[in-house]
């Protein structure tokens, strides 16, 4: 009966979302405080019985019920008991489950942690999120229910795709879940904002923490995702520009513009209706990201559904959502929106332009992406969009942007003038300048291709480094005390936004690097021969036939060396999984802090000598692209702890609950 009361704790939640996305909604309109407080109840109920469908789920998938039809298309006997609790988010009803779990979750945690909100704000806030997790349950009661039965029940599972059988599986999804999910709350404080009218500085201050929690989990979903991919699928890549990489790129792009535009209106009260049009179109392409994935309309490693039935409930839903929102901003952002004054050189322009720049690089993912769909939706032929648009359209927008991330650490509110930015910044430049020019050449690199790129992308790092540094420097010189006392001083705030600008440069260092000097190798080998790649030996010792779990594998033995001293054995494999029959290459790495060594087997050669076909890599700094997106996520949670959140939220909730029909008062209080 376990699966039963999965079912039925799921149309409790149903029933219960339903309750939140309605009587809140038409209580904080009328006044009716009685209706407003259900909605953090009906947020906490929902999440039980969410969390109880998720459990019953889980628990089907370790007991091996295979008289569940997802447990049966997706798990087996032979699979461990970890990848059996990482399938029953593997399929297409489990993930989508999973994603209402993550909704009812950031709704749970906005009803305890807003106490200090006023209750009009809390109810619709909750409200708006009622109804986006009402619309997703229904899809999921009525075109993916996670709990269908089979009959007769099978005696065996079709086992997890073996692509899915890793860590990766475990901890990308929940991650990548959590920010998508995440951009629900902040799209419901600018719901909420225009049906109330409160489009100020304080709602900007509710809202930026929410929404920079849900870009970091974000931000470590995408980054596990491309490590999973690096070494999971065999090919040395960290990113390939899949439609649905780019699925979780888009949101990215624009929450991080969003963040930034948060702040220019929490500190100036500028860019109000540019944040709720952010904030609007981040959580749409969360949404999009879902139907792209769910629909079956992509081709791709990483999708699950292949049901138009399904695509076109997402559409459908995703039409109403961002149509809804649209028209709601179009009607109301006009009547509640002030716009601010600052002059063309301040801080408010440069972070304006950076949002213009992240919007556009979104939009040209988004084309790059969508246009192949267009076409074979038009009969116009089938076409692929493939690294080389991607990379020509995104990276001219990224160096205009970064050369603004430096003007905008050191530039003054409100207005600059270009000789006091020039005094801030000219040893930033200088130093940025020399380091470009000489860096190829010292380095060894001679052809004006390779000194162009590697210039390019050393100046993007060394200019943020320089410039945070620059804008640091001139920060702490106005602070009184020692050094130490100095230090101490700084907020929170500015240390988070000093981390994540240093993680773009250590990003930038990383990519510019492996791009200018991996090296590569493809290989006929058999035991005892070996292969020089980057100044680093591969011999391989041995090949022998292994047992998993639920698979068969062939396992070499290579020994890895330089300047004729041992570093360490690799043990790249091929693997078949029984239930699937399909093989896998399985990458050995040799990963350290200036980079991998990596070397994956591919096929068998029938020359009766053992001999086997080899890809071996040396791939300098690959490393730094997580190590910079660690950082940037650390500046983020730096952020969410500063002490003002904590201290205008004891303010809040002191204060008394003020009606939505009074911005000028609370702006002046």
């Amino acid at each position: 009966m376990i699966p039963e009361i999965g079912q039925f704790a799921l149309v409790l939640a149903a029933l219960l979302m339903v309750v939140q996305g309605t009587l809140p909604l038409v209580g904080a309109s009328k006044g009716i405080s009685a209706w407003m407080t259900l909605s953090r109840r009906t947020a906490q109920g929902a999440f039980f019985f969410l969390a109880l469908a998720l459990g019953c789920l889980i628990y089907s998938f370790i007991v091996n019920d295979f008289s569940v039809l997802n447990v049966a298309n997706n798990s087996n006997t032979k699979l461990p008991v970890i990848y059996r609790i990482a399938a029953s988010w593997g399929s297409h009803e489990g993930s989508i489950l999973m994603w209402v779990f993550m909704l009812g979750l950031w709704s749970c945690a906005v009803s305890i942690f807003s106490k200090h909100l006023p209750e009009e704000m809390t109810a619709r806030v909750l409200g708006v999120m009622g109804l986006v997790t009402t619309g997703l349950l229904f899809f999921l009661l009525l075109t993916s229910n996670p709990f269908d039965r089979i009959f007769p029940v099978p005696l065996e599972g079709r086992d997890l795709n073996p692509l899915l059988q890793d860590i990766g599986m475990i901890l990308h999804p929940p991650m990548l879940y959590m920010g998508y999910v995440g951009f629900s709350v902040a799209f419901a404080f600018a719901i909420a904002a225009l049906l109330g009218g409160r489009l100020d500085a304080t709602w900007a201050r509710w809202s930026r923490p929410w929404t920079t929690l849900a870009w970091c989990f974000l931000t470590v979903g995408i980054l596990i995702g491309s490590w999973w991919a690096y070494y999971e699928l065999g090919w040395g890549g960290w990113w390939f520009w899949d439609p649905v990489e780019n699925a979780s790129l888009m949101p990215w792009l624009v929450g991080t513009a969003l963040i930034h535009s948060l702040a220019v209106t929490e500190k100036r009260g500028t860019f109000k209706v540019w944040t709720v049009l952010l904030a609007i179109c981040t959580f749409s392409l969360s949404l999009l990201g879902t139907f792209l994935v769910r629909s079956g309309v992509l081709t791709s490693v990483h999708a699950f559904a292949t049901d138009p039935q399904r695509g076109m409930f997402i559409l459908t839903f995703l039409a109403l959502v961002i149509g809804g929102s649209l028209a709601l901003f179009a009607f109301r952002a006009p009547k509640v929106g002030t716009a601010g004054t600052f002059k063309i050189i301040s801080r408010e322009s440069a972070l304006l332009a950076n949002n213009v720049l992240l919007t556009v690089a979104c939009g040209t993912v988004l084309l790059g992406t969508l246009y192949p769909l267009f076409l074979d939706a038009l009969k116009l032929g089938k076409i692929s969009v493939g690294p080389p648009y991607f990379e020509a359209v995104f990276v001219p927008l990224m160096a205009p942007l970064v050369f603004l991330m430096g003007v905008g650490a050191v530039a003054r509110w409100k207005e600059s003038t270009l000789p006091d930015l020039w005094a801030r910044l000219r040893w930033a430049a200088v130093i940025t300048l020399v380091a470009a020019v000489a860096l190829p050449f010292i380095l060894g690199r001679t052809s004006p291709t390779s000194v162009a790129l590697l210039a390019l992308g050393f100046a993007m790092a060394f200019w943020i480094v320089t410039a945070s540094l620059a804008g640091f420097f001139d920060r702490v010189k106005h602070v009184e005390g020692g050094f130490r006392e100095k230090l101490a001083r700084q907020p929170r705030s500015f240390w988070g936004m000093f981390a994540a600008h240093i993680g773009v440069a250590v990003f930038i260092i990383g990519v510019t690097v492996v791009k200018g000097f991996e090296a590569e190798r493809d290989v006929r080998m058999m035991p005892g021969d070996t292969v020089s790649v980057g100044g680093y030996t591969f011999r391989f010792e041995s090949i022998e036939d292994r047992s998993g779990p639920n698979y068969h594998a062939t396992r070499g033995t290579f020994e890895l060396s330089k300047d004729g001293k041992a570093i360490r054995k690799l043990y790249p494999e091929k693997r078949v999984y029984f239930a699937h029959g399909m093989p896998m290459t399985e990458a050995a790495i040799d990963s350290g802090f200036f980079g991998d060594r990596y070397v994956s087997l591919g096929e068998p050669i029938n020359d009766g000598k053992q001999s086997w076909s080899a890809r071996v890599y040396h791939k300098p700094f690959v490393t730094w692209i997580w190590y910079g997106s660690l950082l940037m996520t650390l500046g983020g949670l730096l952020a969410i702890s500063d002490r003002r959140y904590r201290v205008s939220a004891r303010r809040e909730t002191a204060k008394p609950s003020l009606s939505p029909l009074e911005p000028a008062k609370l702006e002046k209080a």
